[in-house]
Protein backbone atom coordinates (compact mmCIF):
# COMPACT_ATOMS: atom_id res chain seq x y z
CA UNK A 1 0.00 0.00 0.00
CA UNK A 2 2.57 2.53 1.25
CA UNK A 3 4.59 1.60 -2.75
CA UNK A 4 1.22 2.39 -4.44
CA UNK A 5 0.70 6.11 -2.33
CA UNK A 6 4.03 6.92 -3.64
CA UNK A 7 3.55 6.03 -7.52
CA UNK A 8 0.80 8.21 -7.44
CA UNK A 9 2.30 11.08 -5.89
CA UNK A 10 5.43 10.64 -8.04
CA UNK A 11 2.73 10.61 -10.93
CA UNK A 12 0.91 13.48 -9.95
CA UNK A 13 4.39 15.44 -9.71
CA UNK A 14 5.02 14.53 -12.88
CA UNK A 15 2.68 14.66 -15.60
CA UNK A 16 3.40 17.04 -17.59
CA UNK A 17 -0.73 18.82 -17.08
CA UNK A 18 -0.09 19.41 -13.44
CA UNK A 19 2.07 22.57 -13.51
CA UNK A 20 1.81 25.93 -11.73
CA UNK A 21 0.47 28.99 -14.16
CA UNK A 22 3.58 31.35 -14.37
CA UNK A 23 6.63 31.20 -16.09
CA UNK A 24 8.21 34.27 -14.41
CA UNK A 25 11.55 35.98 -14.42
CA UNK A 26 11.98 38.19 -11.49
CA UNK A 27 14.86 40.31 -11.08
CA UNK A 28 16.01 42.79 -8.22
CA UNK A 29 18.14 45.40 -8.94
CA UNK A 30 19.94 47.06 -6.00
CA UNK A 31 22.20 49.66 -8.01
CA UNK A 32 20.79 52.29 -6.35
CA UNK A 33 21.52 51.21 -2.81
CA UNK A 34 24.82 51.82 -0.81
CA UNK A 35 25.04 48.53 0.56
CA UNK A 36 28.42 46.53 0.76
CA UNK A 37 26.21 42.95 1.30
CA UNK A 38 24.68 42.02 -1.73
CA UNK A 39 23.47 39.07 0.09
CA UNK A 40 20.20 40.01 1.11
CA UNK A 41 19.03 41.20 -2.48
CA UNK A 42 20.19 38.57 -4.40
CA UNK A 43 18.37 36.16 -1.39
CA UNK A 44 15.20 38.00 -1.79
CA UNK A 45 15.55 37.73 -5.99
CA UNK A 46 15.70 34.15 -5.66
CA UNK A 47 12.58 33.83 -2.66
CA UNK A 48 10.80 35.62 -5.04
CA UNK A 49 11.59 33.67 -7.85
CA UNK A 50 10.58 30.39 -6.13
CA UNK A 51 7.31 32.26 -4.72
CA UNK A 52 5.56 33.44 -8.08
CA UNK A 53 6.56 30.22 -10.21
CA UNK A 54 5.21 27.68 -7.26
CA UNK A 55 2.82 29.40 -6.44
CA UNK A 56 -0.84 27.68 -7.53
CA UNK A 57 -2.85 30.96 -8.09
CA UNK A 58 -5.81 29.29 -9.45
CA UNK A 59 -7.60 25.89 -9.59
CA UNK A 60 -7.27 25.18 -13.59
CA UNK A 61 -4.27 22.70 -15.00
CA UNK A 62 -1.73 24.21 -16.89
CA UNK A 63 0.03 22.48 -19.51
CA UNK A 64 4.36 23.14 -19.20
CA UNK A 65 3.53 25.03 -23.02
CA UNK A 66 0.54 26.38 -21.50
CA UNK A 67 2.62 28.60 -18.73
CA UNK A 68 2.18 32.74 -19.00
CA UNK A 69 5.41 33.92 -19.49
CA UNK A 70 6.40 37.22 -17.85
CA UNK A 71 8.89 38.99 -16.41
CA UNK A 72 9.17 41.87 -12.99
CA UNK A 73 12.09 43.90 -12.27
CA UNK A 74 12.24 45.28 -9.09
CA UNK A 75 14.39 48.53 -8.69
CA UNK A 76 15.33 49.25 -4.84
CA UNK A 77 15.80 52.60 -4.48
CA UNK A 78 16.31 53.15 -0.23
CA UNK A 79 16.86 49.91 1.79
CA UNK A 80 17.12 50.28 5.87
CA UNK A 81 16.48 48.08 8.81
CA UNK A 82 15.10 45.43 6.33
CA UNK A 83 12.60 48.23 4.99
CA UNK A 84 12.68 48.34 1.16
CA UNK A 85 11.31 51.63 -1.14
CA UNK A 86 11.18 50.66 -4.79
CA UNK A 87 9.45 50.73 -8.11
CA UNK A 88 8.36 47.63 -9.87
CA UNK A 89 8.03 46.87 -13.66
CA UNK A 90 6.07 44.15 -14.92
CA UNK A 91 6.11 42.62 -18.35
CA UNK A 92 4.15 39.55 -19.66
CA UNK A 93 3.50 38.47 -23.18
CA UNK A 94 1.88 35.64 -25.14
CA UNK A 95 2.78 33.41 -28.05
CA UNK A 96 0.10 34.12 -31.73
CA UNK A 97 -1.43 31.01 -33.17
CA UNK A 98 0.51 29.02 -35.75
CA UNK A 99 3.93 31.68 -35.27
CA UNK A 100 7.02 31.72 -33.49
CA UNK A 101 5.92 35.30 -32.09
CA UNK A 102 5.44 36.11 -28.58
CA UNK A 103 3.05 39.43 -28.36
CA UNK A 104 3.66 41.86 -25.36
CA UNK A 105 0.18 41.90 -23.59
CA UNK A 106 0.90 44.02 -20.24
CA UNK A 107 4.11 46.59 -19.61
CA UNK A 108 3.67 48.37 -16.79
CA UNK A 109 5.58 50.66 -14.18
CA UNK A 110 4.16 50.46 -10.06
CA UNK A 111 5.78 53.13 -8.46
CA UNK A 112 4.75 52.49 -5.10
CA UNK A 113 6.25 49.58 -3.81
CA UNK A 114 7.58 49.67 -0.26
CA UNK A 115 8.01 46.66 1.98
CA UNK A 116 9.51 45.21 4.94
CA UNK A 117 11.58 41.51 4.08
CA UNK A 118 13.79 39.72 6.96
CA UNK A 119 16.41 37.48 4.81
CA UNK A 120 15.31 33.85 4.56
CA UNK A 121 11.57 34.46 5.72
CA UNK A 122 9.06 32.43 4.09
CA UNK A 123 7.13 33.89 1.89
CA UNK A 124 3.50 31.78 1.49
CA UNK A 125 0.51 33.30 0.07
CA UNK A 126 -2.58 32.83 1.89
CA UNK A 127 -5.74 34.51 0.10
CA UNK A 128 -7.56 35.03 2.77
CA UNK A 129 -4.82 36.70 5.06
CA UNK A 130 -2.85 39.82 4.42
CA UNK A 131 0.36 38.69 5.44
CA UNK A 132 2.68 41.41 4.26
CA UNK A 133 2.80 44.03 1.28
CA UNK A 134 5.46 42.35 -0.59
CA UNK A 135 2.96 39.57 -0.98
CA UNK A 136 0.29 40.95 -1.54
CA UNK A 137 2.24 43.05 -4.51
CA UNK A 138 3.17 40.05 -6.11
CA UNK A 139 -0.11 38.26 -6.01
CA UNK A 140 -1.91 41.54 -7.06
CA UNK A 141 0.10 41.31 -10.09
CA UNK A 142 -0.21 37.24 -10.77
CA UNK A 143 -3.79 37.45 -11.03
CA UNK A 144 -3.88 40.45 -13.57
CA UNK A 145 -1.07 39.04 -15.52
CA UNK A 146 -3.07 35.58 -15.74
CA UNK A 147 -6.25 37.68 -16.10
CA UNK A 148 -5.03 39.71 -19.16
CA UNK A 149 -3.72 36.27 -21.04
CA UNK A 150 -6.90 34.99 -20.16
CA UNK A 151 -9.25 37.88 -21.83
CA UNK A 152 -6.75 37.33 -25.13
CA UNK A 153 -8.26 33.87 -25.37
CA UNK A 154 -12.15 34.33 -24.75
CA UNK A 155 -14.21 37.35 -24.07
CA UNK A 156 -13.44 38.53 -20.40
CA UNK A 157 -12.28 35.10 -19.68
CA UNK A 158 -9.99 36.99 -17.10
CA UNK A 159 -12.95 37.73 -14.72
CA UNK A 160 -12.45 35.66 -12.00
CA UNK A 161 -8.98 36.17 -11.63
CA UNK A 162 -9.51 40.09 -11.58
CA UNK A 163 -11.74 39.67 -8.64
CA UNK A 164 -9.03 37.53 -6.98
CA UNK A 165 -6.63 40.59 -7.46
CA UNK A 166 -9.55 42.88 -6.47
CA UNK A 167 -9.53 40.61 -3.02
CA UNK A 168 -6.39 41.16 -2.49
CA UNK A 169 -6.82 45.27 -2.91
CA UNK A 170 -9.92 44.84 -0.46
CA UNK A 171 -7.33 43.10 2.05
CA UNK A 172 -4.31 45.62 1.77
CA UNK A 173 -6.55 48.51 1.93
CA UNK A 174 -6.26 48.85 5.72
CA UNK A 175 -3.04 48.90 5.87
CA UNK A 176 -0.41 52.34 5.74
CA UNK A 177 0.98 50.49 2.19
CA UNK A 178 0.80 53.52 -0.96
CA UNK A 179 -0.99 51.92 -4.09
CA UNK A 180 -4.07 50.30 -2.48
CA UNK A 181 -6.80 53.13 -2.37
CA UNK A 182 -8.51 55.68 -4.47
CA UNK A 183 -5.78 58.57 -5.10
CA UNK A 184 -6.74 62.35 -5.45
CA UNK A 185 -3.35 62.79 -7.04
CA UNK A 186 -3.39 59.64 -9.54
CA UNK A 187 -5.43 57.49 -11.25
CA UNK A 188 -2.96 54.92 -12.00
CA UNK A 189 -3.45 53.01 -8.31
CA UNK A 190 -3.94 49.08 -8.02
CA UNK A 191 -7.29 49.76 -6.79
CA UNK A 192 -8.00 51.77 -10.09
CA UNK A 193 -6.33 49.13 -12.18
CA UNK A 194 -8.50 46.31 -11.50
CA UNK A 195 -11.56 48.14 -10.27
CA UNK A 196 -11.57 49.82 -14.18
CA UNK A 197 -11.02 46.20 -15.48
CA UNK A 198 -14.27 44.78 -13.81
CA UNK A 199 -16.10 47.81 -14.52
CA UNK A 200 -18.65 47.44 -17.26
CA UNK A 201 -17.87 51.59 -18.11
CA UNK A 202 -14.70 50.14 -19.37
CA UNK A 203 -15.76 47.12 -21.47
CA UNK A 204 -14.53 48.22 -24.55
CA UNK A 205 -11.20 47.62 -23.36
CA UNK A 206 -11.69 44.29 -22.48
CA UNK A 207 -13.32 43.37 -25.98
CA UNK A 208 -10.54 44.84 -27.80
CA UNK A 209 -8.56 42.68 -26.11
CA UNK A 210 -9.92 39.77 -27.16
CA UNK A 211 -10.77 41.08 -30.67
CA UNK A 212 -7.40 42.50 -31.58
CA UNK A 213 -5.43 38.90 -29.97
CA UNK A 214 -7.53 36.13 -31.03
CA UNK A 215 -9.78 38.09 -33.91
CA UNK A 216 -7.17 39.37 -35.24
CA UNK A 217 -3.39 38.76 -34.20
CA UNK A 218 -3.93 35.07 -33.96
CA UNK A 219 -5.44 34.41 -37.79
CA UNK A 220 -2.82 36.89 -39.41
CA UNK A 221 -0.35 34.06 -40.62
CA UNK A 222 -3.62 32.06 -42.64
CA UNK A 223 -5.42 35.42 -43.61
CA UNK A 224 -3.36 38.71 -42.95
CA UNK A 225 -6.02 41.18 -45.17
CA UNK A 226 -8.57 40.11 -42.47
CA UNK A 227 -6.41 39.88 -39.05
CA UNK A 228 -5.69 43.43 -39.73
CA UNK A 229 -9.09 44.97 -40.56
CA UNK A 230 -9.91 43.23 -37.04
CA UNK A 231 -7.37 44.89 -35.24
CA UNK A 232 -7.76 48.46 -37.17
CA UNK A 233 -11.52 47.62 -35.94
CA UNK A 234 -9.99 46.85 -32.14
CA UNK A 235 -8.94 50.66 -32.41
CA UNK A 236 -12.21 51.95 -33.34
CA UNK A 237 -13.73 50.34 -30.04
CA UNK A 238 -11.19 52.76 -28.16
CA UNK A 239 -12.81 56.07 -29.48
CA UNK A 240 -16.29 54.55 -28.14
CA UNK A 241 -14.01 54.46 -24.93
CA UNK A 242 -12.83 58.05 -24.58
CA UNK A 243 -15.89 59.70 -25.60
CA UNK A 244 -17.43 58.52 -22.13
CA UNK A 245 -13.68 58.45 -20.44
CA UNK A 246 -11.15 60.30 -21.83
CA UNK A 247 -7.77 59.96 -20.86
CA UNK A 248 -8.91 56.11 -19.74
CA UNK A 249 -5.90 54.83 -17.82
CA UNK A 250 -7.06 51.14 -19.58
CA UNK A 251 -5.89 52.56 -22.81
CA UNK A 252 -3.00 53.88 -22.06
CA UNK A 253 -1.45 50.61 -20.45
CA UNK A 254 -2.92 49.16 -23.48
CA UNK A 255 -0.67 51.34 -26.07
CA UNK A 256 2.04 51.47 -23.66
CA UNK A 257 2.50 47.22 -24.70
CA UNK A 258 0.90 47.87 -28.17
CA UNK A 259 2.57 50.85 -29.84
CA UNK A 260 5.48 49.26 -31.40
CA UNK A 261 3.58 46.15 -32.25
CA UNK A 262 0.53 48.03 -33.94
CA UNK A 263 3.22 50.11 -36.25
CA UNK A 264 5.55 46.99 -37.46
CA UNK A 265 2.02 45.18 -38.14
CA UNK A 266 0.40 48.49 -40.59
CA UNK A 267 3.80 48.45 -41.87
CA UNK A 268 4.28 45.76 -44.37
CA UNK A 269 1.89 43.31 -45.75
CA UNK A 270 -1.57 43.83 -47.13
CA UNK A 271 -2.85 47.42 -47.53
CA UNK A 272 -5.35 48.46 -45.14
CA UNK A 273 -6.98 52.11 -44.71
CA UNK A 274 -3.59 53.72 -43.04
CA UNK A 275 -4.90 57.11 -43.36
CA UNK A 276 -8.28 56.24 -41.37
CA UNK A 277 -6.40 54.27 -38.82
CA UNK A 278 -4.01 56.71 -38.10
CA UNK A 279 -6.51 59.46 -37.60
CA UNK A 280 -8.28 57.12 -35.09
CA UNK A 281 -5.06 56.35 -33.27
CA UNK A 282 -3.97 59.72 -32.98
CA UNK A 283 -7.58 60.41 -31.03
CA UNK A 284 -7.04 57.43 -28.96
CA UNK A 285 -3.27 57.34 -28.31
CA UNK A 286 -2.12 60.73 -29.04
CA UNK A 287 1.20 60.19 -26.41
CA UNK A 288 2.05 58.13 -28.79
CA UNK A 289 1.48 60.09 -32.09
CA UNK A 290 5.51 59.77 -33.30
CA UNK A 291 5.12 55.67 -33.66
CA UNK A 292 2.18 56.60 -35.55
CA UNK A 293 3.74 58.91 -38.00
CA UNK A 294 6.47 56.09 -38.48
CA UNK A 295 3.73 53.58 -40.39
CA UNK A 296 4.55 54.38 -43.87
CA UNK A 297 2.69 52.34 -46.16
Amino acid sequence: MRNYFILVVAFLYTFPGWSQELNCTVTVNSDQVSQTNQQIFQTLERSLNDFVNKTKWTNRVYRENEKVNCRMFITVTQFENNNFAANIQIQSSRPVYNTSYETPIFNYKDNDFNFNYIEFQPLVYNENVFESNLIAVMAYYAYIILGLDADTFSLEGGTELFKKAQQVVTQAQGTNFAGWNQSATSNRTRFVLVDNLLSNTFREYRIAMYNYHRKGLDILGDNNSTGKQVISGSMRLFETLIKRRPNAFLIQTFFDAKAEEIRNIFSDGPKVDIVSLKETLNRVAPFYASTWNEIKY
